[in-house]
């Protein structure tokens, strides 16, 4: 090889491995890029870099997620952004709710020494229900012809010839029946009519007072521990998954919305429930206006323009209006039973209820520390989390406030029972000799636990 063509090899080489280090260095500089873009991608934004649907509060000021992949939208739950203690506020609330409905469905059950339900049966072969009715198809002719008498007397004859062929259940209606039927007393009576009708009054009486310890029904509580429960869990799920698409903040705000309207209805159920058991016009009046309400408010939240900036008082309105509506029922309460403790007792609680649920819409509207300091509480401190926090406390009183009325409830049917043991009257004077009861009842079954209250003043024989 001569020299012309040695270097003519050594120079064509040359241009190759520059060809192919520059080639290597712009392939290095590429995937470089590509993952510095990759990371600016993901990295947390300013308030004025953000897309118009996750615009809300301007004095924060930074640490946003903006359209992110929902892979990383769900493993930012464990890294720090503005809205970190906003989902884990209401997600540990919700695991606190999720462990006190878990407690109260093992536990609260055993307040009172529950009377068995399967002693029902031995109750009823005890009890001589074919001289009862008897005594009554006897003594009904004697007394005066009101409805209920002539409704008990009908009654009475279609069930006695077939009395044996009943179920116990169906047989201890038949008791339930005789009870509700005879009135307390006769306005138009003599002391004779007044003290047969006493004498038929306690031995039906007698007959139920063995299943005066069964617990009330606890639907009510656990409607509300459910509406809680759906509530964090949703506001918990829509603060972590906002920020991926317009469609999902969309959807999840409707799901936020829906689960405030859920916790501030079902948080009604306890309270009206149990204080108007008795009086089931205003349990249902109560109960299906704050349930029409609550429908309501999710049917207008689903508006486009529900969740803009400019609606956030709005909203805070309605949710607080809705809360409001509570004062009447509380009121009522009061008036029916003015110097119970137990009612003053709940009382308190809702009105603890009320601040801490006021004072958390206040803070939400007014954008309260934020607005005075705009940039120094987008990690932590801001209203939102401070709402949050609110919200939480107000629902653990609520359910302190429940819990007061499960056992309020649990040993009046005790007393009564105690009142029986003691050989007293089933009246409402021996009832109210015990500083709990002063709703004057007995429960009876789950379709009526109101079904007899046991408060005749009869003159003596």
């Amino acid at each position: 090889m001569d020299m012309d063509t040695y270097e003519e090899v050594t120079e064509k080489f040359k241009i190759s491995a520059e060809t192919n280090e520059g080639h290597h260095k712009y392939s290095s500089k590429e995937g470089k890029g590509k993952r510095l873009w990759k990371k600016v991608k993901y990295q947390l934004v300013e308030y004025h870099a953000l897309p118009a649907y996750l615009r809300d509060n301007e004095f924060i000021l930074g640490h946003y997620r903006a359209d992110w992949p929902m892979k990383q939208t769900l493993l930012s739950i464990f890294s720090i952004h503005n809205e970190t203690l906003n989902v884990w506020t209401h997600l540990i609330g919700f695991f606190l709710f999720l462990s006190l409905t878990i407690y109260t469905a093992t536990k609260i059950p055993d307040v009172v020494d529950i009377h068995p339900l399967q002693h029902l049966p031995d109750v009823l072969k005890k009890a001589d229900l074919h001289k009862l009715q008897e005594e009554l198809l006897t003594c009904l002719p004697s007394l005066p012809h009101f409805p209920d008498l002539q409704k008990l007397r009908e009654e009475l004859k279609t069930a006695l010839p077939s009395l044996d062929m009943l179920s116990s259940l169906s047989r201890w209606h038949v008791v339930e029946l005789l009870y509700n039927c005879l009135p307390q007393r006769f306005s138009h009576g003599n002391q004779t009519d007044d003290c047969v009708l006493r004498s038929m009054k306690e031995e039906v009486a007698n007959m139920i007072a063995p299943l005066a310890m069964r617990p009330i029904t606890r639907w009510p509580f656990f409607a509300f521990l459910g509406g809680a429960m759906f509530c964090l869990l949703a506001s918990s799920t829509c603060h972590l998954l906002s920020c991926h698409s317009e469609r999902v903040s969309y959807i999840m705000l409707r799901l936020d919305y829906a689960g405030i309207a859920a916790l501030i209805s079902t948080s009604f159920y306890p309270p009206v429930y149990y204080s108007f058991m008795c009086y089931p016009f205003f349990c249902s009046l109560y109960m299906g206006f704050i349930t029409l309400l609550g429908i309501a408010t999710i049917l207008v939240s689903l508006l486009p323009m529900f969740q803009s900036p400019e609606y956030r008082t709005f909203r805070a309105s309605l949710f607080l209006g809705m809360g409001l509506c509570g004062i009447a029922p509380i009121l009522h309460k009061l008036i029916l039973f003015w110097g119970s403790p137990e009612a003053l007792h709940t009382t308190g609680y809702e009105i603890l209820m009320g601040i801490l649920y006021g004072l958390g819409a206040l803070v939400y509207a007014a954008r309260i520390p934020e607005r005075w300091m705009p940039g120094k509480f987008d990690i932590a401190g801001h209203s939102h989390q401070l709402f949050h926090i609110l919200v939480v406390a107000g629902a653990y009183t609520h359910y302190r406030a429940g819990l007061l009325y499960l056992k309020w409830r649990d040993l009046q049917a005790g007393l009564g029972k105690k009142a029986h043991s003691q050989s007293q009257h089933f009246t409402g004077q021996a009832v109210r000799s015990e500083p709990a009861s002063s709703f004057n009842t007995i429960w009876f079954n789950d379709q009526s636990e109101c079904s007899f209250v046991i408060n005749a003043q009869l003159p003596a024989c």
